[in-house]
């Protein structure tokens, strides 16, 4: 089975000033920056679950805040005050970038996006292994992406395996096509809005298999199954004609540069003392430069400096200038 899509273009009027890929604390916070500096911005990224930040039940230490919130509350928060200045926010996942020339690329599974300026916001979440028969059968029923692929699986019995809410909205989505679609959770409950898991939970199409882990995919030359495993039970066999991947782990998220900016031996994105990367017009904050602080706030205050970074390169000018605003 071949498993392709076409990906629409943006009109060149639909070219933004400063274009962020990712949409966690440092993301949200770039794009505050922007869109208050004046330019136009747009943010692309999976979810707010999905990143570190929004899958934490619980942060007491992020300035401002009297008492603990979840961290999705302060993403959230963070969006809509980009959101107030005029940043736009798209549900996507990039999966490729173009880092040439005056304006950059980065395409998705709805369209793609340009950018004069790119601020790299994706994290440290991606996984250092494949599943067993995960890189045989790509494109042979293996999926990352059901907006692109779900058509593929109609009336066919679909995995999707994840935790988040991208990866529950996916499922949402493939239950419009597909016969069946089994949600399978590495944890006990999905990181997402309690309004859509109580959607998932009422969708008859759809299966949830909660602290379900899956051990193998199976198939020669397209996907026959997946060997599962749920917390206390032996392994078994779910007969399923394609899976849906949505797993994370503790890695840069940078395959979708396709090494056109340079990396740390640790695969982590180098940066100058103003977030620039060794590709001019492209910016890194978060996460995904690896520092060893990991915390929220690091993560926003490089998002600033990011956008700062990237007004100024958009103005033509070298160095920063104060901002006391």
């Amino acid at each position: 089975m071949s498993i392709t899509t076409e990906i629409e273009h943006p009109a060149d009027d639909d070219i933004v000033d400063v274009l962020v890929i990712g949409g966690g604390p440092a993301g949200a916070t770039a794009a505050l920056y922007a869109a208050r500096s004046g330019r136009t911005c747009r943010v692309v990224d999976k979810g707010i679950a999905s990143g570190a930040l929004g899958m934490s039940r619980e942060i007491g230490n992020f300035p401002g805040l009297i008492d603990p919130v979840p961290g999705a509350h302060i993403v959230a928060s963070i969006r809509a005050q980009a959101e107030r200045y005029g940043a736009i926010f798209v549900a996507d996942r990039v999966t490729a970038a173009n880092l040439d020339g005056p304006v950059k690329t980065a395409w998705g599974a709805k369209c793609a996006y340009q950018g004069r300026a790119m601020i790299v916001a994706t994290g440290s979440m991606g996984r250092a292994a494949a599943l067993p028969g995960e890189e045989r059968l790509i494109g042979r029923g293996v999926s990352y992406c059901a907006t692109c692929d779900g058509y593929f699986f109609r009336d066919q019995a679909v995995a999707v395996v994840g935790a988040t809410d991208e990866a529950g909205e996916e499922s949402l989505l493939l239950a419009r096509l597909a016969r069946r679609v089994h949600l399978l959770m590495p944890a006990e409950s999905l990181r997402a809005p309690g309004a859509l898991a109580a959607e998932l939970a009422a969708n008859p199409v759809i299966e949830v298999h909660r602290s379900t882990l899956v051990d193998e995919i199976l198939g020669q030359n397209r996907v026959e199954g997946l060997r599962i495993r749920a917390r206390g039970a032996a392994a078994s066999v779910l007969e399923v004609s394609g899976v849906f991947l949505y797993l994370q782990g503790a890695r840069p998220i940078v395959d979708f540069l396709g090494g056109q900016a340079s990396l740390s031996a640790e695969g982590c994105l180098v940066v100058d003392s103003l977030s620039h990367t060794s590709v001019p017009g492209v910016f890194a904050a978060g996460d995904v430069l690896c520092k060893h602080l990991k915390q929220a706030v690091i993560a926003a205050a490089e998002g600033a400096t990011a956008a700062v970074a990237a007004d100024r390169f958009l103005s033509g000018h070298a160095k920063l200038r104060p901002d006391w605003s």
